[in-house]
């Protein structure tokens, strides 16, 4: 072990303020677990537009007392030096390991600075903060969640006042802030912070609540999973207050639990997340099973198909997204709806149809929540924005209590979700989609990936030509400069090839468009054939 390490190592324990990660640290150093303090000490969590996300443990590369409190320093300078200090800073926190621990801590340095803080008074999910800026007339809001990650992980999540999470340049110069803290016992803290709860929470769910008419049908028998999160008490109460019937609940996946101890990967998108949810629609003869991630700002949806596996298949985030398109925009909205440019072309389709403006963003909510006008806005990893003027960002409960307003109009019409989705292929075409993913342990094999790309482009991708493609690190007429490839393949295809902003993932997006006259059944079977090569030839030019 170098001086050099060690030395970070010791100066780290004196400032740390946790014993628990004192005595984790403390124990590496004893055991002179060189790899392990190397990897803590190497570099810091970046704070960018994600804000900071990490494994908990002690370091400058981890979650930790240290890190939090010295990114809430940093906000708190920021929020001064723009003179965003008339109205309080609102924070939340999921029921993660130290969520609530790290909380606090934010909220001590920002009455130490002399900004006014909210704390919510006990885990909730991530959107109602993003309400709460908003209701509260709050200048910032953060959430301490890793939201889907794994267990040992936690993160922090930054909102301005407009109720939208941070982009460029307030990215960097929060983390410019950050960095140009002092130690640890120069940062002043208080403890006369306030706290807010039921009042919060309960005018969250009166405006779900006021999102389904008082005519609509009702008559829905629903299975739920919060996946050990913290979603479970506000969707029983948002659905209630809407009218519905309380959904029976996973029994072993309805507390919050930080460890996730059924799940191997607390995401609905990952296989086999959702099989208890599904077990359970199954043995209740429900209509629909639906699930939150961890923090509830995600919505999965299963519902029977008899050609399906077990008899029931998840709604691909692409296919919700499209439902709920239809669904909103067919009132024809005076608005903008929106979607990420690795979301599918339907979307924009369906507006279209109805005379609604339509635009694509970057990837994330913190570029979808920010479009002017938003009427409706998605992205295919299951986030869903359904109610933008209360919260410009994706909200799994709101989403939850749409989806489940849809799917009882369908049944009082004698139709399932699948009618609907059928109704769309025929309309506008079937547009499927699928993910190629490569998680990495070294992070340079995603570079690696893309640089191969860019050196040697495909030409053809299955069946498709490869009409164009779109180096987005350059940016684009409408879009900023962002790490990904984007190829326009001939007869409406197309792939979007980037690196994971929250996981050591190449991502790359892919979609083709399959005409439709009336056997729905037959184009999918050809959408299918026609992904599986494009994906073959996509890994196999890319080296993935």
């Amino acid at each position: 072990m170098t001086d050099d390490l060690k030395g970070a190592a010791e100066a780290w324990l004196r400032e740390d303020p946790d014993p628990d990660t004192r005595a984790e640290l403390q124990g590496l150093l004893d055991a002179g677990d060189t790899t392990e303090l190397a990897d803590r000490f190497s570099g810091t969590l970046e704070f960018g537009t994600a804000g900071l996300r990490g494994a908990v443990g002690a370091g400058p590369n981890r979650m930790n007392r240290v890190v939090v409190i010295r990114a809430a320093a940093g906000l708190a300078a920021y929020l001064k030096a723009k003179g965003l200090t008339d109205g309080p800073v609102l924070i939340g926190y999921d029921a993660r390991h130290k969520s609530d621990v790290f909380a606090q801590d934010t909220a001590a340095v920002m009455r130490g600075a002399g900004l006014d803080a909210v704390l919510l008074d006990r885990p909730a999910p991530t959107p109602v903060v993003a309400f709460g800026i908003g209701h509260l007339h709050a200048v910032a809001g953060v959430v301490v969640t890793a939201s889907h990650n794994p267990p040992q992980d936690n993160g922090y999540k930054v909102y301005l006042g407009d109720g939208s999470q941070i982009v460029p340049p307030a990215d960097a110069e929060i983390a410019a802030a950050i960095a140009a803290v002092g130690t640890l016992a120069d940062v002043p803290r208080g403890d006369d912070w306030q706290t807010t709860g039921d009042d919060l929470l309960n005018a969250y769910l009166d405006r779900i609540a006021q999102l389904v008419p008082a005519d609509a049908p009702r008559d829905l028998n629903v299975a739920y999973t919060p996946l050990h999160g913290v979603g479970r008490t506000l969707v029983e109460a948002a659905v209630a207050r809407a009218g519905f019937a309380v959904p029976q609940v996973v029994a072993s996946q309805a507390d919050p639990d930080p460890d996730f101890p059924t799940v191997s990967f607390p995401n609905p998108e990952e296989p086999g997340a959702i099989d208890a949810a599904l077990e359970l629609a199954r043995s209740m003869g429900a209509d629909i099973a639906v699930a939150n991630d961890p923090d509830a700002d995600r919505c999965a949806v299963a519902v029977p198909d008899a050609s399906a596996a077990g008899g029931w298949r998840m709604l691909r985030g692409d296919e919700l997204g499209a439902l709920l398109g239809e669904f909103l925009l067919s009132s024809r909205p005076d608005g903008v709806a929106a979607c990420s440019i690795v979301s599918s072309s339907l979307l924009g389709k369906i507006a279209a149809s109805y005379g609604v403006r339509y635009v694509e963003t970057l990837t994330g909510f913190k570029w979808i929540g920010r479009v002017p006008e938003l009427v409706f806005g998605y992205e295919e990893a299951l986030g869903y924005c359904v109610d933008p003027a209360a919260v410009k960002d994706k909200d799994g409960v709101s989403t939850l209590v749409r989806v489940l307003q849809l799917a009882a109009q369908a049944k009082a019409a004698g139709r399932t979700l699948l009618d609907l989705l059928d109704d769309l292929a025929v309309k506008h075409g079937l547009h499927a989609t699928d993910q190629l993913a490569a998680r990495v342990e070294d992070l340079s094999l995603i570079a690696q990936a893309m640089d191969r790309l860019r050196a040697t482009p495909p030409t053809a991708l299955g069946a498709y030509a490869v009409e164009r493609i779109d180096d987005l690190g350059k940016g684009t007429e409408s879009l900023p400069p962002t790490d990904g490839l984007r190829y326009t393949l001939s007869d409406g295809a197309r792939v979007v090839v980037r690196p994971s902003g929250t996981e050591p993932k190449l991502k790359c997006y892919l979609e083709v468009v399959v005409p439709v006259t009336t056997d729905v059944t037959a184009a999918r079977a050809q959408a299918a054939t026609a992904l599986a090569a494009v994906k073959s030839d996509l890994a196999a030019a890319a080296g993935i």
